[in-house]
């Protein structure tokens, strides 16, 4: 089954496209990842999907709903927490989560059973009475989360949460969304870093308003096709251009201080032995299967 589904979206502001042609289905009760670069479409997608976007192209649909015409029973039944700390900063963590729990209108007993619950996995009890913007940014986006959770909503639809968080606190924050995912609670969330895609049960690769892949991680990495190398150098720049310029070769990406290259055909040891000739800077060579970025990267091009 569907929680979300989205055929023939299109998207402009003013004479800029920003979504085309999207089509999409979210099945119930996994993890959605939604991989692009900055202004990929990620956000226009996800404010469409939660209805704080109207659209005149295509279809969306949340909870079976009419993302249009429902738009106010969808609101009720959805999480949204937004890329942008939206939280009141003057207030303290508890205050913010029983605003948002009043906005919902969970009172009494409920309040006090969820509050206790969403303690738990955020382990913001001890810091309940901190002012929310004398948080670090891991537990501001812990405390965003409880409030997006505080009605139990079907649909949990979250806009680069983890965008600028130190790694430690992006692990937790996964962590929390694997555990609400085993409470059956189905997940949308976008993010710039390939890495996570991994943590997705499926995937769709948005890029320049497209999506140009939609797959489990698994299968998008098996798309790869030929072989990948990874070449070190001291000079990345200086072999990058020997590469491109004298050599014309297409394939290739910038890996920090390393360049990765791909080719259809296996390259043999003698290949890079003469371009090193050519080339100095070319260190040291081999052969590594790829990771999502390298297939993303292909793809876009």
């Amino acid at each position: 089954m569907s929680i979300v589904k989205v055929e023939g979206l299109g998207i402009s502001f003013g004479n800029l496209p920003a979504l085309k042609e999207i089509n999409l289905q979210v099945p119930a009760g996994g993890i959605y990842g939604i991989i692009g670069p900055d202004s990929a479409g990620k956000t226009t997608l996800l404010r469409t999907i939660c209805t704080l976007l109207p659209y005149k192209e295509g279809k969306v649909e949340v909870l079976k709903l009419d993302a249009l015409k429902d738009a106010a029973v969808i609101r009720a039944q959805i999480g949204y927490m937004p890329q942008r700390f939206s939280l009141y900063r003057d207030l303290s963590v508890e205050q913010n989560i029983r605003f948002s729990a009043r906005l919902f209108g969970v009172n009494g007993k409920e309040y006090a059973s969820t509050l206790e619950r969403l303690y738990q996995f955020s382990k913001l009890q001890p810091f309940a009475g901190r002012q929310a913007g004398k948080l670090s940014g891991g537990m501001q986006q812990k405390l965003a989360l409880s409030c997006a959770l505080i009605h139990k909503p079907e649909l949990l639809v979250l806009d680069e949460p983890t965008f600028g968080v130190d790694p430690v606190s992006r692990q937790d924050f996964w962590d929390i969304l694997h555990a609400l995912k085993a409470e059956g609670i189905s997940i949308i969330v976008s993010t710039p870093y390939m890495d996570e895609a991994q943590q997705c049960d499926r995937i769709s690769l948005l890029f320049k308003g497209k999506i140009i892949g939609s797959d489990t991680p698994a299968g998008i990495l098996a798309g790869w096709k030929g072989h990948l190398y990874r070449l070190e150098t001291d000079d990345p720049q200086r072999l990058y251009g020997y590469l491109k310029e004298d050599l014309r070769l297409g394939d290739l990406q910038l890996f920090g201080s390393d360049i990765h290259l791909g080719s259809e055909d296996a390259l043999e040891d003698a290949v890079f032995e003469k371009w090193q000739k050519g080339c100095p800077a070319l260190k040291s060579w081999q052969q590594i299967q790829p990771n999502m970025e390298d297939v993303f990267l292909k793809m876009m091009q």
